[in-house]
């Protein structure tokens, strides 16, 4: 049992009026009765409180979170008191949301049900521990409070983004990808081999318009050309402490990860073999190409434990396990940062063995902050130095560009939160363009 704010002004004002019965005495007599009255009504209220079970709650979520995502969590509260009842409801979350404003307030009418849900966006993938509900009922006196401890605790596991997976799926379905920032690419040239002849739809070609179709139909048709299938995608994912940077509570490795699920997806969508590899101070995760219909399930499950550490890559050793375990030609897409020009040439002679044999794309990231940073009007002297540094540590980030693309090397400079897009955007301009291999 629990005794409420109201429990104790209500007190406070009756030990005033009885205090104040020294100098009035009428106002002693009128104390005791409001007294007694106060301690009839908190008895009645704790017997229609504890008359029965009252209040029951549980609470339902997927079994699996999706890492930078809002994920819904609902909670469902029935009562069968046969009286109205007022309600306080906390639901014990992982602690490492570190929010305070789960909880919610509000009135069932008599053996009356309320479903209410909140979202919470993670940040790592792991395994997050949700405890129990606390639900904290009275009645309209509102003196005394029911505690119960509802709902079991539960374990969830949060993944890479699946959920923005799915939307890339239903928007590619419904040929609305365009809506997410997909750029409509136009192919450079068909390859020979003719698949179908499809109804046209908003963005194709119409120099692929298929004009006997057209005129048998009375509605425009076109020719779909088939791309050359069974080619490998690798995307090889850099674990060491640069992918450590964190952007709006996400590291570099988890943005990463949530962008390989996507292009894996695209990939096998157009008829690819997707493939996965994460190294660090030596070579871990490889996961060959395919396109099967597992694929997308070993990759999630691949990326689920993958976690940054403190030490140095060694780019020596992903280039002999790649050359050991790829041996056809695929495209390696890296994602990794550089601090520097100076970091970026110690890498330069692994990167050129791997373009060598392979089709090489360089993902790094551009610090929005700093860029925000570099636009604002410095306000004294001490700025201006801050400027210059920025700009020049800017600069430095084109200069790796260009001096990738002088050794052959494709390039990917983005910021964190357009990294999936950017990257689909490249692929599939490379892919259109048969630059791939």
């Amino acid at each position: 049992m629990y005794l409420t704010q109201r429990f104790y002004l209500i007190s406070a004002v009756i030990i005033l009026i009885i205090a104040g019965g020294y100098f009035l005495p009428p106002l002693y007599a009128v104390g005791k009765w409001l007294l007694v009255l106060f301690c009839i009504a908190v008895a009645v209220e704790t017997a229609m409180l504890w008359s029965r079970k009252g209040i029951d709650a549980w609470r339902s979520c997927s079994a699996r979170f999706s890492n930078g995502d809002d994920n819904e969590v609902s909670l469902r509260v029935e009562s069968t008191y046969p009286f109205g009842i007022k309600l306080s409801i906390t639901d014990e979350i992982p602690f490492v949301f570190q929010r305070r404003d789960i909880d919610f307030r509000f009135t069932l009418k008599a053996r009356e049900g309320k479903t209410v849900s909140y979202m919470l966006r993670p940040t790592r993938r792991g395994v997050y521990g949700f405890g129990h509900i606390r639900v904290f009922a009275s009645t309209s006196v509102g003196c005394v409070r029911r505690r119960f401890t509802c709902g079991k605790p539960e374990d969830v596991k949060v993944y890479p983004s699946f959920l923005m997976l799915h939307r890339y799926e239903l928007l590619a379905i419904s040929n609305r990808l365009s809506d997410m920032g997909v750029k409509k690419i136009r192919r450079a040239g068909h390859n020979t081999e003719f698949e179908q002849i499809r109804d046209y739809v908003e963005g194709d070609d119409y120099r692929t318009i298929n004009w006997r179709a057209t005129a048998r139909r009375s509605h425009l048709m076109v020719n779909v050309y088939q791309d050359e299938r069974s080619q490998q995608v690798f995307s090889v994912i850099d674990k060491g402490r640069v992918m450590q940077h964190a952007f709006r509570g996400m590291t570099l490795l988890d943005y990463a990860i949530n962008a390989s699920l996507v292009l894996s997806y695209v990939a096998i969508r157009k008829q690819d073999k997707a493939g996965l590899i994460t190294f660090n101070d030596k070579f871990d995760t490889c996961l060959p190409a395919s396109a099967r219909s597992g694929q997308m399930q070993k990759i999630l499950d691949s990326l689920y434990n993958q976690e940054t550490t403190f030490g140095e890559t060694d780019y020596s050793a992903l280039v002999a396990n790649i050359n050991m375990n790829v041996s056809k030609r695929s495209l390696l897409i890296l994602y990794t940062n550089f601090s520097g020009k100076t970091s970026m040439e110690r890498r330069l002679p692994y990167l050129r063995q791997l373009n060598s044999r392979h089709r090489l794309l360089v993902v790094f990231f551009e610090d929005r902050d700093l860029k925000d940073y570099i636009s604002s009007k410095p306000s004294d002297t001490e700025e201006y130095y801050r400027h210059v540094i920025a700009e020049k540590f800017a600069g430095e980030q084109r200069l790796i560009v260009s001096l990738l693309r002088q050794n052959g090397i494709l390039s990917l400079l983005t910021t964190p939160e357009n990294l999936s897009v950017d990257i689909i955007n490249k692929y599939l301009e490379m892919k259109s363009r048969h630059a791939v291999w």
